[in-house]
């Protein structure tokens, strides 16, 4: 059966002032508790920030309702916390493109970054979530080709620093005071070749260092800002060698397994190898964004509403 998919569109400026005079009606249509006010979730990154995954229709991927963000806000739900879900995200963007718009979403003039910061300024005065998750297709092209070029990853972690670092320093001056911001680091699904087509243990170890270190350079950038990040890469068991039994396969460190069972990556056919989550591997990142949160976030959604 195919996979429930949404249309998505672009959120302009323009639409996002719009939305915010709507936010009264949104809240009142869809009520949290009686003593607990409505706020929204603002979603910021790329393929995965908007739930891509292969679908009948798209087999090579396309954006879904069975993303990580609709988990979130979804076991928000379940805890007495109701959020308007914004996706903000582009498939391919990086960090560079988040800032200058230079994509196949936004212009120039019109950029994710532009977008997030107009739509915060909107709701400064409304409780809310953001979460940013980006930082993955920057080292991308270092990691092609069965092959993982150190200089590159080098140069592009020094371009991810500075932009990570503009883009948050503009989240965080537009935020409101009830407005928690979470980055997400990244698991490495570049493991599944250790057992994948190629059998390339040595492409799978090279590529598990690329990862670390982008994960070592986003911690850093999201603590000079006291930002909590959602630590991915630990519930898909990067780096852990505990040997685990994979189906059609055998013994495998764990980590592999999980990049073979919650990815795409060791699909064949039409549907893979594909980089992203399936729906298990969606619903591991929800609950790390949501362990993520700290006190003050629910403290935001416990007075009640004016």
């Amino acid at each position: 059966m195919e996979r429930p998919t949404r249309r998505r569109t672009m959120t302009s400026i323009v639409t996002i002032l719009a939305l915010s005079c709507l936010g009264p009606v949104l809240a009142s249509a869809a009520p949290a508790a009686a003593s607990s006010p409505t706020g929204f979730y603002l979603s910021i990154g790329a393929s995965e920030s908007v739930g891509v995954q292969p679908t009948a229709l798209h087999p090579r991927g396309q954006v879904t309702n069975e993303g990580y963000t609709n988990d979130v806000t979804n076991m928000l739900s379940s805890q007495g916390v109701n959020v308007n879900l914004v996706e903000l995200g582009c498939p391919g963007e990086s960090t560079a493109s988040t800032i200058s718009g230079l994509d196949h979403c936004y212009h120039a003039s019109d950029s994710q970054l532009s977008d997030a910061v107009a739509f915060l300024r909107a709701h400064t005065n409304d409780p809310g979530l953001v979460t940013v998750d980006l930082g993955f297709n920057d080292l991308r092209p270092c990691i092609a080709q069965e092959f993982a070029d150190p200089s590159c990853v080098g140069t592009q972690l020094a371009l991810v620093r500075d932009n990570l670092e503009t883009i948050l320093s503009k989240l965080v001056a537009a935020a409101g005071p009830k407005v928690t911001i979470v980055g997400l680091n990244h698991d490495n699904p570049f493991l599944a070749d250790a057992v994948n087509h190629t059998h390339d243990l040595n492409f799978a170890a090279d590529s598990t260092s690329a990862i670390d270190a982008l994960n070592t350079t986003l911690s850093d950038v999201y603590a000079s800002y006291a930002i909590p990040v959602a630590n991915v890469a630990s519930a898909y068991a990067n780096a852990l060698a505990t040997p685990t039994r994979l189906a059609h396969v055998g013994w495998v460190p764990l980590d592999v397994q999980r990049a073979c069972t919650w990815t795409w990556m060791c699909r064949s056919g039409a549907y893979g190898p594909n980089i992203h989550p399936n729906d298990t591997g969606y619903a591991a990142m929800a609950r790390a964004v949501v362990l993520a949160l700290p006190p003050r976030f629910f403290a935001a959604f416990s007075s009640p509403s004016s």
